[in-house]
């Protein structure tokens, strides 16, 4: 992947500027493709084995850089399932998918569970998969910056009237940085934009609307990013409190501080900006 493509690319502009809301995003494209590495590192640990991946507890297939959800078929979970979401993107941007992936019919998930997904890891199929996923790592990364380029406008139709200039003032907060950018990129890829009413436990959500509505401050750069970090970590502990006992989600909470801890590590560590 050439990051000069993914930074004219990333937020679907041609252009290292983004224009989200009434301001603009500003973005080199060695920070792209190091935005990108680290997203990898962070859902793959940065190997190409984990691209598919089934967490112990967890009804869905994760796969990609950024462990898109993948329900199996006829199963509804609560959690947005966004794989069938990168297929349509990668179609449209007229890469190749498996036969398999391109028929309607045959498209859904063919697993059920854990196991069935394990006793099948040596099968063409899911050798297949694994390639194609590989293959489309550029695109993989376009497709999770544009979320967080429509994130913006739904978290403000979605807050009190009264919150959102305070909302969008923090967001753009974040966005004056490299690693502000990837903080918010990185956010909304694993815990969503705190819209839907799904994903929520007693009412409370934990995407990146609950991270901003708790911060206050005024300053730019490692300020900014140091108080996200603590409200993500607030954020995600309120979750944990909240969630049904039996999800046992309290096991993913060092590692959901570990990542948080990334984006301070990203003031000033910017090792190179390696590729994906």
């Amino acid at each position: 992947m050439k990051a000069v493509v993914v930074a004219a690319l990333i937020f679907g502009y041609t252009s290292v500027s983004a224009a989200i809301g009434t301001q603009q995003i500003v973005i080199s494209d060695a920070d792209a493709g190091w935005i990108g590495n680290k997203i990898f590192h962070n859902e793959c640990g940065g190997k190409n084995e984990y691209l598919i991946s089934w967490n112990d507890g967890e009804d869905f297939i994760s796969l990609g850089i950024g462990h898109f959800i993948w329900y199996p078929d006829n199963k509804i979970g609560p959690f947005d399932e966004s794989f069938p979401d990168l297929l349509e993107f990668i179609k449209e941007n007229r890469r190749e998918l498996p036969d398999w992936l391109r028929d309607p019919e045959t498209s859904r998930c063919p697993w059920q569970s854990k196991d069935e997904l394990l006793r099948d890891l040596q099968s063409p199929k899911v050798r297949e998969l694994r390639t194609f996923l590989i293959e489309t790592k550029d695109l993989q990364l376009i497709f999770i910056a544009n979320r967080l380029k429509n994130a913006l406008p739904k978290i403000l139709k979605t807050a009190p009237e009264e919150a959102r200039f305070r909302i969008e003032y923090q967001f753009y907060r974040m966005a004056s940085t490299p690693a502000g950018v990837y903080a918010l990129v990185d956010y909304v890829n694993f815990s969503g934009e705190g819209v839907l009413a799904t994903e929520r436990y007693k009412g409370k959500g934990w995407g990146l609307l609950q991270v901003l509505e708790r911060m206050n401050g005024t300053e730019d750069g490692p300020r900014a990013i140091r108080e996200f970090v603590q409200a993500a970590k607030e954020t995600l502990a309120e979750r944990v409190r909240n969630s049904p006992p039996e999800r046992n989600e309290r096991r993913w909470t060092r590692g959901w501080r570990n990542r948080l801890n990334t984006y301070i590590d990203a003031i000033d560590n910017n090792p190179g900006y390696p590729r994906i």
